[in-house]
Order: structure tokens, then C-alpha cells, then sequence
């Protein structure tokens, strides 16, 4: 993130936990923002986004930008916002290479049939999220997961991360890996469909190593 977007985000931030922007009231516009900060518009796009990767404000399109309660403190402290460097980012994912893959082994002990139903669910939206919409439905994906572990303290720890855990790697790569890139995008639906196959038939051997080959191929991406 940039240092503008750095300073909007902030200043966003500032307004949304003081309560000056209430949930449920929408973001100034795109051309109040850039006056009130002294940015461009890409500055501006590239602050909401950050804000909405940190769920505290969701985007409707043609209506804008809506903020959202702010979610109750967490016992694990993921720090995302302090994760800026290429070193940081491959340290989050050898992070999460560790505990995902035993959620997803845990998982598919554990599943109940309203986790298998939720999988499914988060598999299909992963499969129909456009652009916009393809990091949150990412998270939700991996937040499935960890909540079918039946142990609360997988999903805290996902959830502290937030999607930031999947938009801050997905800055990091390529042109070749794009989110606009069918191949690319066929190659991580095809990762996660692997993942849930196997939680929901209950290998859990299988769905440690799924979920293994799809944040080790992730870190690969972002390393290469």
C-alpha cells in the first residue's frame, strides 16, 4: 500500500472506530475523498480496498461504498496492517502453511453436515465471485474451513487475519497470476475444490496435503 493510501486509510479508519461514520452509513464519494485528502482517485480506490479487505466497509456497485460494525477485538493479534514487506508476506504464508493444513486435516474429522453445507456453499460463491467480489469469497472459503474444525481457536486465528491474509499476497504476483487471468483462476478453483473434496469425504490425509499444495503453489506464485 502506498503512503497516500496509507494516510486516506488512516484517516478512514480514524472516522469509522470514533463512530463518526457509523455502520451503516456510506463512504464520502470518490471526488469528496480526493478533495478532502489531497489524492487522486486511484489513491482513493486503492484506500477502499484496503478497508474493505479489513471488513470494515463493503462495496455495493452503482451505490457505493457502505461502512460495517466493527468487528469485537480477537485474542490473536494477526497484525495484517503491520505486514508491508515481501518477507512479511512469504512469513504469513509459511504461517498459514502451518495451521491450515492441520485445520483441513482436523476438519475432515470433525465436519458436521451444516460445515459440509457451508464448504459447498463458500466452494460455489468462490466459483461465481467475479473481480470485485474474489478476495471475500476467497476468505470465506478458508474461514469455513477453519470454523469446521469445531475448535474455536482456528477460526479466531483466520478470522484475525482477516482478508487481508489472501489480498496481500495477491499483490505480490504477476501479470501471469492475475484475478483477471482465466488460467490463473481456473488453477486456484481447481486448488480449492481439491481441498473441499477431501474435508468433505472425510480424508483428513488428503485434505492436509490439498491444502499444503495450495499455499505452498500461492507462496511459489508470489516467491517466483
Amino acid at each position: 500500500m502506498t503512503t497516500l493510501a496509507h494516510r486516506v486509510v488512516s484517516g478512514l479508519k480514524e472516522q469509522i472506530l470514533s463512530g463518526a461514520l457509523a455502520p451503516g452509513s456510506q463512504l464520502p464519494s470518490e471526488s469528496r475523498l480526493i478533495d478532502e485528502f489531497g489524492v487522486s482517485r486511484t489513491v482513493v480506490r486503492e484506500a477502499v480496498t484496503r478497508l474493505r479487505a479489513e471488513g470494515l466497509v463493503e462495496t455495493h456497485q452503482g451505490r457505493g461504498s457502505f461502512v460495517l460494525a466493527v468487528p469485537e477485538p480477537s485474542p490473536f493479534a494477526g497484525e495484517t496492517a503491520q505486514i508491508r514487506s515481501h518477507g512479511d508476506v512469504l512469513a504469513m504464508i509459511d504461517f498459514r502453511l502451518g495451521v491450515e493444513s492441520e485445520a483441513a486435516a482436523l476438519a475432515a474429522r470433525q465436519r458436521s453436515d451444516a460445515d459440509v453445507a457451508a464448504i459447498g456453499e463458500a466452494l460455489a460463491e468462490l466459483g461465481r465471485a467475479g473481480h470485485e467480489g474474489a478476495v471475500a469469497a476467497d476468505f470465506a472459503f478458508h474461514r469455513a474451513v477453519a470454523a469446521a474444525t469445531g475448535n474455536r481457536f482456528y477460526l479466531e486465528l483466520v478470522e484475525s487475519l482477516g482478508p487481508m491474509m489472501i489480498l496481500l499476497p495477491r499483490t505480490r504476483l504477476g501479470e501471469e497470476h492475475s484475478v483477471t487471468d482465466a488460467a490463473h483462476v481456473a488453477r486456484l478453483q481447481r486448488e480449492h475444490e481439491a481441498i473441499a473434496e477431501a474435508v468433505l469425504a472425510g480424508d483428513a490425509e488428503t485434505a492436509r496435503a490439498a491444502m499444503r499444495v495450495h499455499l505452498g503453489s500461492t507462496r511459489r506464485r508470489v516467491d517466483g
